[in-house]
């Protein structure tokens, strides 16, 4: 009988040689029939809702394995080495990065037209006919919750690496708990708003900038989640725990875009002071 010898054993170097994985694939056709039927959807074709709705089933069962098979990977099989995780903290910064740019893209726009009106608009900001939220109501309780849940988290962080697990578990439970709270008041908030999507170029510039900073903290709470339940199942130590501290990069991120929303879009966008 032949002896199997692993491939790892004649691994001399610290980098983690990812196993076939049909994931990738799966993720790419699932990304584009998510696309393609919201494409559809948005311009009424049929069954563009069916479509779109497949598309988000299978992105999310396929994300959800393919992040599976990276947890086992750095959890219980050790590949994520010094230098992995090195080139994991170079990925989640670069994603930040081009996070940024994308809020930087809508704020463009919306400063292109508010501090110019064109006569199109009224000649003024916000444009006639449109009265915008009112500030000082859910966004700044929304602001004071975002604020508050950066602290907490951070609360979490810093029991995480003094191994004072039920610190973390507490934090990041507080964490979770104001992000719903958020999510919660920000859908009120779009329900009980007298302008649409559709109300001149205000519209569009609120809810592409609130829309996409709210899918933001709903994919950032998902990610603290999940850090909340590896915290419990013990795969999360004071010196492995990388996953959860890029979860908490992206949270820091969310709660800063949120503070330049609040004064742009809110305050002085919407008040025209």
């Amino acid at each position: 009988m032949k002896n199997t010898i692993s491939v790892k054993q004649f691994q001399f170097f610290p980098f983690h040689l990812v196993t076939p994985s049909p994931w990738p694939i799966l993720v790419s056709f699932s990304l584009l029939t998510l696309t393609t039927g919201a494409v559809s959807y948005i311009h009424g074709y049929y069954l563009g809702g069916y479509i779109l709705s497949l598309g988000f089933i299978i992105t999310t069962l396929g994300m959800s394995l393919w992040l599976r098979d990276i947890i086992t990977e750095g959890t219980l099989l050790g590949d994520h080495t010094k230098e992995v995780v090195v080139g994991l903290v170079y990925g989640i910064v670069l994603f930040i990065v081009s996070e940024v740019f994308a809020f930087f893209s809508i704020f463009w726009a919306f400063f292109h037209s508010s501090l110019s009106p064109a006569i199109e608009l009224g000649g003024q900001w916000p444009p006639l006919g449109i009265e915008p939220l009112n500030p000082f109501a859910i966004p700044l309780l929304n602001t004071l919750l975002l604020l508050s849940s950066g602290a907490t988290i951070t609360f979490a962080h810093h029991g995480l690496l003094a191994s004072k697990r039920g610190a973390a578990i507490l934090g990041t439970l507080l964490t979770i708990i104001l992000a719903l709270i958020f999510t919660g008041l920000q859908a009120f908030e779009y329900a009980q708003s007298s302008i649409t999507i559709a109300d001149s170029v205000y519209g569009s510039a609120f809810f592409c900038s609130t829309g996409l900073h709210g899918l933001h903290v709903i994919v950032g709470t998902i990610f603290i989640t999940v850090g909340f339940f590896r915290i419990i199942n013990y795969h999360l130590t004071n010196t492995h725990h990388q996953g959860y501290e890029a979860g908490i990069y992206y949270w820091h991120f969310v709660d800063v875009v949120w503070l330049f929303l609040f004064v742009a879009i809110y305050v002085w966008g919407g008040t025209g002071l």
